[in-house]
């Protein structure tokens, strides 16, 4: 470490002189980043802007539906009754005959899981607001589902689809979820890998709640295996599960939504699994657990299916509320890659930036790009969790001893931030790793950052921090089972103080 620390005098000397200009972040860049009142669903423009990614990426187009339109207004008698029934013949008998749009209309309604089939638009009208049953009954018989990225039949959705193709959920309406009576009640409590035979195949997994007294709670809004998909303009509140969940789907859009499901467990905003080509863009969250979330499996069972989530482009978004801004994993056995997050606002989010994997999980992330982005946070600005606590994963929660290698050991990899700014948090990076699997290959260039601490980097190499200026009343940087981490042109503002290390089995950690 004392070469380390020889340099570290060298270039303070140097900016004692004057050459602050060649350290640091560029001022001019970071000042266009987006505020909270330029992005989110708010500013949502009528259309799509080309997409420019660091991965090859396609021209989306919203899809198109014929003229035919069913107005559920015309065939509903008493709206004080469930309209299940009528929506769903409705969107059966426009597919049949080519497509068009289901409209439901302004007022209150009342509904347990509709099933959209191909090229049909259920649209909701300005001042539509539905609200579904929260009774098990509204929900069966159970559907191919994944719930928490393992297959199984359950209650599906509260609008679902299943190998459909050129669908939409469109519209300025309000769905209100089932959160609440029955379907909160039975609400599953233990981990799900001790209420799924995973030795059976998916189709003899059923779960719907007529043999337990618990249930997997419906997700809002979940199309699986799909292709062309259009969410746009709806408003939700009140999920009891995940609230939009394309799950193995292709080309799917996501644009304009606004989500509200605070205080409620597991009441994650979007989660992409194992789909691929996805734009989600002008969408704003404030939600009961992550915000924007992309998933790919978990563990064996992901593996057997070996669907990544790839192609996904997030941008002009704003988080709220949430225990994570963007988020990867921790069901990751697919491999998530190609995800690219840019000109977004993290304004009173948890985390701002999070990475998570389990030792049996399998899988990971790479090819990871996060750009222009804002973060006023309650807690750490960037983190990765690669080992989970013992409650889900027992002692593989430990970090030694190093595990053998296997197909279950998880990796990040690969994974470049640029111009951030960070208003405010608690950590400004916080690297949990594996030993034996070590996250690597981090470029984190052109950040202003305020901290109340600084960073913890545990089992990590290749780590380059660059043209950066971080302000922290702490002036500690730990280190643990990491190398090759290099500071090159970064401004440290310590109220004071002298940098300092807690450095144990690291070397090379170099400052330019």
């Amino acid at each position: 470490m004392r070469i380390q620390i020889l340099m570290w005098v060298l270039m303070s000397y140097l900016f004692a002189c004057g050459n602050y200009q060649s350290v640091g972040p560029d001022m001019e860049k970071l000042s266009s980043i987006p505020t909270a009142s330029q992005v989110g669903a708010k500013v949502m423009p009528d259309s799509i802007a080309a997409v420019i990614a660091p991965f090859d990426f396609p021209a989306f187009q919203k899809p198109t539906f014929p003229e035919n339109k069913i107005n559920i207004a015309n065939l509903v008698a008493d709206t004080s009754v469930l309209i299940t029934a009528i929506i769903n013949s409705a969107i059966d008998q426009l597919s049949s005959e080519g497509g068009g749009t289901v409209l439901i209309p302004k007022g209150q309604w009342k509904s347990g899981r509709i099933e959209l089939k191909s090229n049909v638009n259920l649209h909701f009208e300005s001042g539509a607001e539905i609200r579904f049953s929260n009774e098990v009954k509204d929900y069966q018989p159970a559907v191919f589902n994944r719930v928490e990225s393992l297959e199984v039949m359950s209650l599906g959705a509260c609008i679902y689809a299943n190998n459909a193709e050129n669908i939409a959920i469109t519209g300025n309406g309000k769905l209100i979820g089932p959160y609440g009576g029955e379907i909160k009640e039975r609400s599953y409590m233990k981990p799900i890998e001790s209420l799924v035979d995973l030795s059976l195949p998916a189709k003899e997994r059923i779960h719907d709640g007529s043999e337990e007294d618990w249930v997997f709670p419906p997700k809002f809004i979940s199309p699986i295996n799909c292709k062309n998909v259009l969410i746009e303009g709806v408003s939700l509140e009140n999920t009891a599960f995940w609230n939009i969940v394309p799950t193995y789907c292709e080309n799917v859009i996501i644009r304009g939504v606004l989500v509200n499901s605070e205080g409620i467990p597991r009441g994650d905003g979007i989660d992409v699994e194992s789909s691929r080509n996805v734009l989600i863009e002008y969408c704003t969250l404030s939600t009961g657990d992550d915000c924007f979330t992309m998933k790919a499996g978990r563990g064996e069972d992901g593996l057997k299916v070996n669907r990544p989530t790839e192609n996904v482009v997030v941008r002009y978004c704003l988080a709220k509320q949430g225990h994570g801004g963007i988020t990867c994993g921790s069901e990751t056995a697919g491999v998530i890659r190609n995800l690219y997050v840019h000109d977004c606002v993290f304004k009173g989010t948890g985390v701002g930036i999070r990475f998570k994997t389990r030792r049996p999980r399998g899988g990971g992330g790479e090819n990871l790009y996060y750009d222009r982005i804002r973060m006023n946070l309650e807690y750490t600005a960037i983190k990765w969790d690669m080992l989970g606590t013992p409650a889900y994963v027992g002692e593989l929660a430990e970090r030694m001893p190093k595990r053998e290698v296997n197909d279950l050991t998880p990796f990040y990899r690969n994974i470049k931030m640029s111009n951030l700014i960070i208003e405010r948090s608690t950590h400004f990076l916080k690297i949990l790793g594996i030993p034996e699997s070590p996250m690597t290959n981090l470029v984190m260039d052109n950040l202003n950052v305020k901290s109340e601490k600084l960073m913890i980097i545990n089992d990590a190499e290749n780590v380059s921090i660059k043209n950066s200026r971080i302000e922290s009343a702490d002036s500690t940087i730990a280190l643990l089972g990491s190398k090759q981490v290099i500071f090159d042109h970064v401004i440290f503002e310590l109220n004071g103080k002298d940098l300092s290390f807690k450095a144990e089995d690291s070397e090379e950690v170099i400052f330019k």
